[in-house]
């Protein structure tokens, strides 16, 4: 194992980096921030929504904090890209006297800078240490007090292996490897017959309470658990409809180009979670697989939750137990907004991460879709053991649901986008592209509990963007590099109110009980 710890100061919100900001300022008051806690000004429902009959509470954006665009992990790698996935470790939440809170978030970048070609990037987990102090004024804060909301340290990096603790790499898979006698692997995607190391494109993370950890990926689309050493343990392969075939059956793993059944590229096992009570790992597709409507964003709304037993935690192959469809929301245009997380909420009730690409770093400054929304499969049809698991019977043609399925109850909830909200915190969405323009790419969730007693059913939604390693001053595997705009790794903190987590569930999860 690589594992060191980074001798760096404290980031305050990125402040020491930071320099006047163009185009923030503004003529209404703005108000200095000296923390406020939740014992502060009472939050302000926001929005709300109704799911399988229970009230749900969006009490608005309360923190907000970044990683410097070009700040380097105990590699010397650009940072970059931690918002990909994130997870609290267990047992660091802590509640402060004054009405802060601190903890340490896993978080996982996916496979580097690679804007013009992948990368041999190894997979890698950072620890994050942060502390939160939760704004509920209504008036506006300047950008450099909103940062002072949450406020990041960059820990250490445990660099992950493969088996016979062989680097893994960021590389497109263009081989494939034969199933692994008396290790219980399936057959896995590797960079070349020449290169035989696992490729891994890594999009979602839970952790364990032995300190291990499982992680989606795109390239497979598998499921892997490694250890708190970053040692790989086990893989799960999906249904055959997901695996990525050619047109004579042949499993080809690139993201190069489109497959003829299975995952999209690039659209694999973008989210992971858990509901630790029953032991059940739920992973779900970014969209549609191709044969679904995946070839096109108008017809690739209908995507696919998976759910694996992993209660016995020493079985080599998890039993896939459930299978539902998933509507995803759509553009005005009729175009999918595909889902880049998701999060265990209650029993058959998750969130869902669902956006455009749009915002600082993508095509277009001004975003249209960013939400946190939920999503309920209590009336859902398990479609797991029947036809739809084979590439030959779609769930959906052209756009259109097989009429035997019936599919998740999906509805909005958070909206990143709130201009209220964003203009409490310095930022805003589209015009200027300075510092305080939203990003556009946020791929990851983590609940924690905001322990109020007047309010028991609110937890903080934390949520990290990914940046794709994009800075004027990057180093990629020792390389320098310049992405022609820096965008810094933000984070946010929201308030919900969730009245269907069972008490003392999130707090088990995050391993506080």
């Amino acid at each position: 194992m690589y594992s060191r710890i980074f001798q760096s100061g404290l980031i305050i919100g990125g402040l020491a980096f930071v320099q006047a900001l163009p185009g923030l300022s503004s003529s209404d008051p703005q108000e200095t921030y000296s923390g406020s806690g939740h014992q502060g000004a009472s939050p302000v429902v926001a929005s709300s929504a109704e799911l399988d009959g229970v009230k749900y509470l969006n009490k608005g954006l309360v923190a907000f904090g970044y990683i410097p665009s070009d700040f380097k992990d105990s590699t010397g790698d650009t940072l970059g890209g931690y918002g990909s996935a994130i997870a609290l470790k267990r047992g660091s939440w802590k509640e402060g006297r004054d009405g802060t809170f601190s903890g340490v978030l896993l978080t996982q970048p996916d496979r580097g800078y690679n804007v013009d070609k992948t990368v041999n990037y190894q997979a890698r987990q950072h620890e994050i240490s942060f502390v939160l102090e939760p704004y509920y004024g209504s008036r506006k804060l300047s950008f450099r007090d909103a940062a002072e909301t949450f406020k990041l340290k960059y820990l250490k990096t445990t660099l992950m292996y493969e088996r016979q603790h062989k680097s893994t790499s960021g590389l497109d898979p263009n081989a494939v490897r034969s199933q692994a006698a008396g290790l219980g692997d399936p057959v896995l995607p590797i960079v070349a017959e020449s290169d035989p190391r696992l490729s891994l494109d890594v999009e979602g993370l839970v952790a364990n309470k032995d300190g291990s950890y499982w992680i989606s990926d795109e390239y497979g689309p598998y499921i892997y658990r490694f250890s708190k050493d970053g040692d790989i343990l086990q893989a799960i392969q999906p249904p055959n409809a997901i695996l990525p075939r050619n047109n004579t059956g042949g499993l080809n793993f690139t993201s190069a180009i489109n497959p003829t059944t299975g995952r999209q590229p690039n659209q694999g096992l973008e989210n992971l979670t858990i509901d630790e009570s029953t032991g059940t790992l739920y992973a779900m597709l970014q969209s549609a697989t191709i044969q679904d409507g995946g070839t096109s964003k108008a017809t690739s709304r209908y995507t696919r939750l998976l759910a694996y037993d992993i209660s016995n935690g020493e079985e080599e192959n998890p039993k896939l137990k459930g299978e539902w469809v998933v509507p995803l929301p759509q553009k005005s245009n009729g175009n999918t907004l595909a889902c880049s997380e998701i999060h265990f909420v209650s029993e058959n009730v998750f969130l869902a991460l669902s956006r455009d690409g749009d915002a600082k770093g993508g095509d277009d400054a001004k975003a249209k879709y960013k939400n946190a929304d939920l999503f309920s499969i209590a009336s859902a049809t398990d479609i797991h053991g029947t036809k739809f698991d084979s590439p030959d019977s779609p769930i959906a043609i052209g756009g259109q649901l097989d009429t035997s399925i019936t599919p998740a109850t999906y509805v909005p909830f958070v909206d990143y986008l709130s201009k209220t909200d964003l203009a409490r915190f310095g930022l805003h969405n589209g015009g200027d592209i300075d510092q305080g323009l939203i990003n556009s790419k946020w791929e990851s969730f983590a609940l924690a509990p905001v322990g109020d007693k007047s309010s028991p059913d609110d937890y903080f939604l934390i949520t990290a963007s990914d940046n794709d390693f994009m800075t004027t001053h990057g180093v990629s595997i020792g390389q320098p590099y310049n992405a022609t705009l820096d965008v810094d790794n933000q984070i946010f903190a929201f308030r919900v109110t969730l009245p269907s987590v069972p008490r003392g569930s999130i707090e088990n999860s995050i391993g506080l009980h």
